[in-house]
C-alpha cells in the first residue's frame, strides 16, 4: 500500500461516520502523492497525518426561544483546522443538513482555498443544525445570539474570523456582530460580510460568484476563448448564484437556469436585466421560492423537484459552461456524463465540492475544463481577507479597488494551480491536482517551519 493510501485508510478508521469529510481527504491526499516523493521533509515530519487532524473541534448547544414561546435546542459547531499561515479563516453554514462531517470537510477544503488566495488565513468552518428560512426576523436574531453566546470564546480578529456561507447573509451577521460587541465591548473586525456602514467591504457579497466567473474567463483564455455568447447553467439561487449569473451577464454570457430546494427554473431568454432584478427581490427580500420566477416570466420553465443537472440530462439542454452554485455533491456521475453530452466543455466552481470524485473523473477524461472549488470560488474568502485588512487598518477601498484586487487574485490562483500542475508531473490544465498541490506546500512549509505543534 502506498503512502497515501495508508494514511487515507488510516483517516477511514477514525472518521468512519463522516463520509464528506473522507471523500474530501481522498480528493486532497491522492492528488499530493507526487509530493511525497519530492518532500521526504513532510513524511519525516508527518505532515501528511498532521493536516487531516483538526486543531480543535468545538460542538455546542444553542437554546432559543420562538416567537410562540416554545424553546428548541440546536447544535453549534466550529471546526478550528489550521492555522499555519494566519487566523482560522471560514464561514458558518446554518441548515438542517450540517454535521460534524459536512463542517470537518469544509473546514479541511478552507486549509487549502485560503492558501490559495496568496492571503495569510488559516483554515476553519462552522455552523448549526439551525434551519432559517421560514424564521421571522426576531426568531433569527435570538438562535445567533444564543449561538454567539458560546462561539465568542474561540474567535477573535487574530485568532477565528468567521464568516457567512448557506443560511448565513447579511442579517445573520449584523445580529452576530452586534451581539459579539455587546460581550466583549469591543469593536473589531471578528466576522466578515458585514454591513457596509459597520466594517464590510464593497464587494464582499459578490465575490464568491464574480471570482468563479473571473476563474472560467481564465480558464477559457488558454484555449483562445471567453465567454461572450456561451450558454450558461447556474444551479442555486442564493447569493454565489445571484452574482454568478450577475457576472456572466457582463462578460457577455447568458445564463440561463437558477435552482432552490423545491426545484428549478430554465428560462432560454437569459436571467438578465428586468428578470435578474426580479431574482434578486424573491431571494432576498421576499425570501419567496423559485417557481415564482416562471409565474412572473412564463416562457421560463418550472421542473417541480429536480436539480438543474437532472433537467439538463433529462431535457438534452445545450450547455457551453455549467456554474455549481447550491451544495456539495450535487453533481452526479450521470449528470457529468449527460453535460459532455450536451456540450459542456467548462466547468468552474462556485459551491464547495459540488461534484462527486466519479463527476470529476468524467471531466478530466473528456478534456474539459475544470475549475474545482477550492480554486474558483476562492474569491469569497479573499475578498473576506479584504475585509479583514481594511478593518485592521480602519480604512474602507473604492468598489473598483476592490474588485481589481479580486480579478487580480483569481489570476494568481489560476497561474499558481498551472505552475503547480506542471511542477509535479500532471498536465497544466490539470487545475484538481494543482489546486491541491499549490495550496498544500504552502501550508506543509509553513508547518515545518513551526515544529512539531
Amino acid at each position: 500500500m502506498s503512502y497515501m493510501k495508508d494514511l487515507i485508510a488510516k483517516t477511514k478508521a477514525k472518521n468512519s461516520n463522516e463520509p464528506e469529510f473522507i471523500q474530501a481527504v481522498e480528493e486532497v491526499m491522492l492528488s499530493l502523492e507526487p509530493t511525497v516523493k519530492k518532500h521526504p521533509e513532510f513524511v519525516a515530519a508527518n505532515i501528511y497525518e498532521r493536516i487531516v487532524e483538526p486543531d480543535r473541534q468545538i460542538i455546542f448547544r444553542v437554546p432559543w426561544v420562538d416567537d410562540e414561546g416554545v424553546v428548541h435546542v440546536n447544535r453549534g459547531f466550529r471546526i478550528e483546522f489550521n492555522m499555519a499561515i494566519g487566523p482560522y479563516k471560514g464561514g458558518l453554514r446554518f441548515h438542517p443538513s450540517v454535521n460534524l462531517g459536512i463542517i470537518k470537510f469544509l473546514g479541511f477544503e478552507q486549509i487549502f482555498k485560503n492558501s490559495l488566495t496568496t492571503l495569510p488565513m488559516g483554515g476553519g468552518k462552522g455552523g448549526s443544525d439551525f434551519d432559517p428560512k421560514g424564521k421571522s426576523d426576531n426568531e433569527v436574531m435570538r438562535f445567533t445570539q444564543s449561538f454567539m453566546r458560546e462561539l465568542f470564546r474561540y474567535i477573535g480578529p487574530d485568532t477565528d474570523v468567521p464568516a457567512g456561507d448557506i443560511g448565513v447573509g447579511g442579517r445573520e451577521i449584523g445580529y452576530m456582530f452586534g451581539y459579539y460587541k455587546k460581550i466583549v465591548n469591543e469593536h473589531t473586525g471578528v466576522l466578515t460580510g458585514k454591513g457596509l456602514s459597520y466594517g464590510g467591504s464593497l464587494i464582499r457579497p459578490e465575490a464568491t460568484g464574480y471570482g468563479s466567473v473571473y476563474f472560467a474567463a481564465e480558464m477559457l483564455a488558454t484555449r483562445k476563448q471567453e465567454l461572450k455568447g456561451k450558454i450558461c447553467i447556474v444551479s442555486g439561487s442564493g447569493n454565489v448564484t445571484q452574482y454568478t449569473i450577475e457576472k456572466i451577464n457582463q462578460l457577455g454570457g447568458k445564463a440561463i437556469s437558477a435552482s432552490d430546494s423545491d426545484g428549478t427554473i430554465i428560462d432560454m431568454e437569459g436571467i438578465k436585466g428586468d428578470r435578474w432584478e426580479f431574482l434578486m427581490d424573491l431571494k432576498n427580500n421576499r425570501r419567496g421560492r423559485i417557481k415564482e420566477y416562471a409565474a412572473k416570466y412564463p416562457n421560463a420553465k418550472y421542473y417541480d423537484k429536480k436539480s438543474v443537472w437532472d433537467v439538463v440530462k433529462e431535457q438534452g439542454i445545450k450547455v457551453d459552461c455549467a456554474f455549481p452554485s447550491a451544495t456539495q455533491n450535487e453533481i452526479s456521475k450521470d449528470h457529468a456524463v449527460a453535460l459532455v453530452k450536451n456540450g459542456c466543455y467548462c466547468v468552474s466552481e462556485g459551491a464547495n465540492m459540488p461534484s462527486v470524485p466519479e463527476a470529476i473523473e468524467i471531466y478530466l477524461e473528456n478534456n474539459v475544463l475544470y475549475g474545482p472549488a477550492k480554486a474558483a470560488n476562492a474569491g469569497g474568502v479573499a475578498t473576506s481577507g479584504l475585509e479583514m485588512s481594511q478593518n485592521s487598518m480602519r480604512l474602507s477601498w473604492s468598489r473598483e479597488e476592490v474588485d481589481a484586487k479580486l480579478h487580480d487574485i483569481m489570476k494568481r490562483i489560476h497561474a499558481s494551480c498551472r505552475d503547480a500542475a506542471t511542477t509535479y508531473g500532471f498536465k497544466p490544465d490539470n487545475y484538481a491536482a494543482g489546486a491541491n498541490i499549490a495550496g498544500f506546500v504552502k501550508v506543509a512549509n509553513a508547518m515545518l517551519a513551526a515544529g512539531i505543534v
